[in-house]
């Protein structure tokens, strides 16, 4: 069976955890921070940010060796 691919672009965005969890990052944290309200970049700061269980399947799919 030939190697799998890994997807570039998930790969910049997804991590796995050590339980098979995967990680992502927040948004709305790159550019234009001085018109966002200490709230809304306080929650751009969260650790851990996992993918949503519905999407968690095709991400698996594009990273499948670990990242």
């Amino acid at each position: 069976m030939p190697k799998l691919k890994t997807n570039k672009a998930a790969k910049k965005r997804y991590s796995y955890t050590a339980t098979g969890k995967v990680k992502r990052t927040k948004a709305n944290k790159r550019h234009l921070l001085a018109n966002k309200t200490s709230r809304a970049k306080a929650r751009g700061r969260v650790q851990d940010a996992y993918a949503d269980k519905t999407c968690e399947k095709g991400i698996k799919r594009m990273l499948p060796y670990g990242n």
